[in-house]
This record gives structure tokens, C-alpha cells and sequence, in this order.
């Protein structure tokens, strides 16, 4: 925005050329040009145009338009599976209803209005939206309208004195994990299924979700951790967990680092575990065109999203077990550490959670241990105090007697 000095006086002051370029909300460039006399005057005038440009931008941008500048300004932040899942919760949950809006026009009853129409939104079994699902979208609004009081579009974020969704009834959901014995159940139906399927096809293929659903029980890795294994991330019995790969996607898959810096770890394996890799690392050998640098789960790529659910809700049924999750096989590694009494920062470390505090508030139920060890402190209160007292008149009396 420069100001050039011009031939010219008026009244004794210097005539001055004020230039404004500036982008207009169709992507066209353009320029503003105006004239002053006097460098102060100059200053002053390029100030009000400034001013004035940016307030009548404001007042044309929609939500929708915001949404996409956040969004473009975002993919430098954050892993693009995370961006990803932010343009969905905004394009399902938060433009359809408020999209059109202008920015300035955002009120509390228009974001209210919007809240009840998200209370009634149902997924496509004809259920209504979890308590999470509405609080991440309430969420991602906020972050958007916090963007634009960033940017000073706005001077407040509208969405304050409007709270996020509550629900007075509903209650926090335990985990879902298996015990050590149904996970036993649960691979030995697995090796079950790759043994009868080897035989019938002599295919080594159905050997790669036994040998996934093993390392995410000893490991605790995430999904995508795994997926993107290689055999040359084995080390004795340390795993090198040093990437992930996400599928859902548009286009092929893509290879990013972990979740977070803690996520970059080594992995030290049990015997168990150790045993299920040796013998699949034969089994690959034997295949034409072998690498190192093949998928652990997989080969040249690693196995598909659909099919490892599939061999899920199979296995599970085989073993006579109630389903859960993939990321569930992680609360069951977690879950039996917990129960053992390993110290949570180890944990978390093998876990690799950004911070101890996710895992405490995760596990800390899951300590039985450590509960009796309190419970017991407890029930002493008043033996332990009548050892106080006695402990204090003996002192008293021993002092008395010298």
C-alpha cells in the first residue's frame, strides 16, 4: 500500500499519491487510487481506505467462504487425514444450515436455531448424532469464527454466549477391550481361518490379518501404524515405529508421519509376537519378488480397511466373542498393562500419547490394584491413628523420664 510524492502543492503541502491494491471476493485484482496533500493527510487517507475496504469485505463474506480460507490456511498446521476430517464435520454438520450466512449477520439466535437443527440430525441407521459428534462440530465452528476474529473480520466470535451441546443423561461409555483369554480365542480362531484358507489356496494372504491382529494386541499400535510396517522396521525385538498410512483418502494412500512427535517410537516385542513374525517373514520369503521393504500386512501394499472389518466381525464370531473395534485391540494392549499394574508412563510410551495425561484419564479405572491398596490405607484410618496416639505418648513419657 505505497503513497508516491506527485509534482504538485496546494496551500504550501506536498501532493501525495495514495494506492490501495487489494483482491475482491471474486479473485480479481484491483487497485484503489486517491490523492492528498500533505504526508500526514496522505497516512490518514491511506488508514480510512484501508479501513473501509476491509469492513465492506467483511461484510460479504459468507461462512462457507471463511470456511474454505480456514481450511486452505490449515492444511499447513495439520496432518492431512486431520484436515480432512475437519472439512467433513464442517460440510455435514455446520454449512449446510449456516454456509449462506454472512460472517457480520451470525447472531445467538441464528446459532441456536442452527443447534436444535444439529439435535435433530440422524446417521443413516435413523439414529440421532452421538454427544461427541455434535461437540466436535460445535467445535470446529468456534475454531472457524475464532480464525476470523484472528484475521479481524470479525471483532468477537458470535458462537461464545452460545454453549456447546450437553446431554444431562447420558453416560460416558466404558471402553471395549478383550481380556487376555478372549484374545486368545480371538487369534487362535484367526490361525484357524489362514490355515484352512492356505490350504484350499495355497495363498499365504489370509496369514496377513492373523499377523496384524497379533502385533495390535502385543504392540498397542494404531491402525495405520501398522499398516505401514515394513520388515525392515524390525530389529531383534524392537519395532521402529516411524510412519502411518491412512486410506480414507482421495486417491491412493497416503504415508505420513505418526500421529504426534511421541509417536515416533521403538516398540520392545514378547516372544509371542516375535514367533507370529519370524514365521510370516518365511512365508514371504517364499513369494516371487520379495523385499524388505514389503508390508508387513500386506506385501507391496498393505491390506485394505473393508476386508481387515470383515475378518473382524468373522474371527470374533468363530470365537464365539462379542465384536469390537479395531482401535479397540489398542484399549485391550493398554487395558491388560493396567491390570498387571505397569507404571502409566510406560504406557503411555508405548502407546504413544502426546501426553500421560490422555492415558491416566483413559486407564486409571482399570488399576484394580492400586484401588484394594486404597481401599485398605482406608479402612486402617482408625488403627492407624490409635498408633499415632501411642506413638505420641511414648515420645511424651520418654522425654518426661530424661
Amino acid at each position: 500500500m505505497p503513497i508516491y510524492k506527485m509534482d504538485g502543492k496546494k496551500d504550501g503541502l506536498q501532493k501525495y499519491r495514495v494506492r490501495i491494491n487489494y483482491t475482491d471476493n471474486l479473485g480479481v485484482q484491483k487497485q484503489l487510487d486517491r490523492v492528498a496533500y500533505g504526508k500526514d493527510a496522505a497516512k490518514e487517507l491511506e488508514s480510512r481506505l484501508m479501513r473501509d475496504l476491509k469492513e465492506e469485505t467483511i461484510k460479504k463474506i459468507t461462512l462457507g467462504e471463511l470456511a474454505e480460507e480456514y481450511l486452505s490456511m490449515k492444511r499447513y498446521e495439520i496432518r492431512e487425514s486431520s484436515l480432512d476430517k475437519i472439512r467433513r464435520r464442517l460440510n455435514y454438520y455446520v454449512l449446510p444450515s449456516l454456509g449462506e450466512y454472512r460472517i457480520d449477520k451470525l447472531n445467538t439466535p441464528i446459532l441456536q436455531k442452527w443447534k436444535a437443527e444439529v439435535e435433530e440430525m440422524t446417521k443413516s441407521t435413523g439414529e440421532h448424532l452421538s454427544l461427541r459428534t455434535k461437540q466436535s462440530a460445535y467445535c470446529e465452528l468456534r475454531a472457524v469464527l475464532n480464525y476470523a476474529v484472528k484475521m479481524e473480520y470479525l471483532p468477537r466470535n458470535p458462537l461464545f454466549a452460545t454453549e456447546n451441546f450437553k446431554d444431562a443423561y447420558s453416560i460416558k461409555k466404558k471402553i471395549e477391550f478383550y481380556t487376555a483369554d478372549e484374545f486368545l480365542k480371538f487369534i487362535a480362531a484367526a490361525r484357524e481361518q489362514a490355515e484352512q484358507s492356505e490350504s484350499v489356496t495355497n495363498s499365504i494372504y489370509e496369514w496377513n490379518f492373523y499377523v496384524f491382529f497379533s502385533i495390535a494386541f502385543y504392540t498397542g499400535m494404531r491402525k495405520g501404524e501398522i499398516y505401514a510396517l515394513k520388515w525392515t522396521d524390525i530389529d531383534g525385538d524392537i519395532i521402529h515405529v516411524t510412519k502411518s498410512i491412512t486410506q480414507k483418502l482421495r486417491g491412493d494412500d497416503r504415508e505420513t508421519p505418526p500421529k504426534n512427535k511421541n509417536s515416533v517410537r521403538d516398540i520392545k516385542i514378547p516372544v509371542q509376537l516375535k514367533n507370529v513374525l519370524n514365521e510370516h517373514l518365511k512365508r514371504c520369503q517364499g513369494m516371487a519378488g520379495f523385499s524388505d521393504d514389503w508390508r508387513i500386512c500386506g506385501g507391496k501394499t498393505c491390506v485394505r480397511d473393508s476386508t481387515l472389518e470383515n475378518r473382524n466381525k468373522k474371527y470374533a464370531s468363530a470365537a464365539g466373542l462379542k465384536k469390537i473395534r479395531i482401535h479397540d485391540f489398542r484399549h485391550s494392549h493398554a487395558s491388560y498393562l493396567a491390570y498387571c499394574g505397569i507404571n502409566i508412563q510406560e504406557i503411555a510410551r508405548r502407546l504413544g500419547h502426546a501426553k500421560v495425561e490422555i492415558t491416566w484419564n483413559t486407564y486409571s479405572h482399570l488399576y484394580p490394584k492400586e484401588e484394594d491398596r486404597a481401599v485398605t490405607a482406608l479402612n486402617l484410618i482408625t488403627e492407624n491413628k490409635k498408633r499415632y496416639k501411642l506413638r505420641v505418648k511414648n515420645v511424651y513419657t520418654s522425654k518426661q523420664t530424661a
